[in-house]
């Protein structure tokens, strides 16, 4: 698989990442172990978790597979720290929480450091500058090799990536930030992919299949073993399951038809190759559904293609997002 470099850094990820959402709740030791072996015969290494992910549960599964299925070396673990189980606070961005959490993360993971770390979200309880200051502390003492954010809007990638470009050599250079982008989400087009590619930070698409709407499986109604079909996922899908939608999947489904190839490769190619983008992270149920999301690795869209997905999917975006002397 095609190694690309994470932002202005020199870390190389591959171009497709492995997403641990379910681990250790939806998704057993079995079938991860099936999952995270066929993604690393496949030559991926970018593996993103966090510690919230099956409470934990994901990230001792994903430590024990490393500890003797795939060698450490061979992976770029990512985690993320923030998000909380606490119905009164969401996010806990103080340097305590996330640095006692990085602390628990790398005890379940069974590693001394983490390659990549984010900050799972922006919390407005705690002055940013404290938030950044922990993943100063965390790559400074070697526990993290990189660092990145997650769910920031527009404003806040940006005031967090110059404050830490403020001071080269004392600060860390964010390298990522992960955000939810596909054919049916491209919201991060209006302020915070223009924003990254700036400051040359790289994209981690979350969701990159639409929550698997983009595969074409929901168009005849929910099937019965998908996520729209799960109670606790249901509410997760049920967004993008509108006129909307159905309309951009129609498109999907009549390009992949001409090219000979499936919906989920034409959704996936699109948005691993947009600007910007330097790995989507893809959640599979099983070694099957990973390897059909892998087989894309050979395929480049024509940029006709791409030019009628673009139109189909386009979001409204006025002032003052277009120039104003156009509207």
């Amino acid at each position: 698989m095609e190694q690309r470099h994470l932002g202005r850094t020199g870390l190389r990820v591959s171009r497709i990442g492995l997403g641990t959402l379910t681990w250790g709740r939806d998704t057993d030791e079995h079938d991860a172990a099936d999952l995270l072996k066929t993604f690393w015969e496949a030559g991926g290494t970018l593996v993103d978790t966090a510690d919230v992910y099956g409470n934990g549960e994901a990230e001792y599964l994903l430590g024990r597979l490393m500890d003797g299925l795939v060698p450490r070396r061979d992976l770029v673990i990512s985690t993320k720290a923030g998000s909380v189980l606490d119905p009164d606070r969401r996010f806990d961005g103080s340097r305590g929480h996330l640095l006692a959490a990085l602390d628990a993360s790398l005890t379940r993971l069974g590693t001394d450091y983490v390659d990549l770390w984010h900050l799972h979200a922006f919390d407005p309880g705690t002055p940013l500058e404290e938030s950044l200051q922990a993943l100063d502390l965390a790559v400074s003492s070697g526990q993290a090799r990189y660092a990145g954010v997650s769910n920031f809007c527009g404003w806040q990638l940006a005031k967090a990536a110059t404050w830490q470009l403020a001071a080269p050599g004392t600060r860390t250079r964010l390298a990522s930030t992960q955000m939810e982008y596909s054919l049916l989400q491209r919201g991060v087009e209006r302020e915070v992919l223009p924003a990254a590619v700036d400051l040359g930070i790289g994209l981690l698409p979350s969701s990159p299949l639409g929550r698997g709407v983009l595969t074409g499986k929901y168009r005849g109604g929910v099937p019965a073993d998908s996520r729209g079909a799960c109670d606790h996922l249901a509410p997760f899908v049920e967004p993008y399951l509108d006129d909307t939608a159905a309309r951009i999947v129609d498109a999907v489904a009549t390009a992949a038809d001409g090219l000979a190839v499936t919906p989920l490769q034409v959704s996936l190619a699109w948005v691993r190759d947009r600007p910007g983008v330097a790995a989507p992270i893809v959640g599979a149920r099983n070694a099957q559904q990973l390897t059909a999301a892998l087989s894309v690795e050979a395929l480049s869209l024509p940029d006709e293609i791409c030019r009628a997905l673009d139109d189909v999917s386009a979001p409204v975006h006025r002032y003052p997002d277009h120039d104003w002397s156009t509207l």
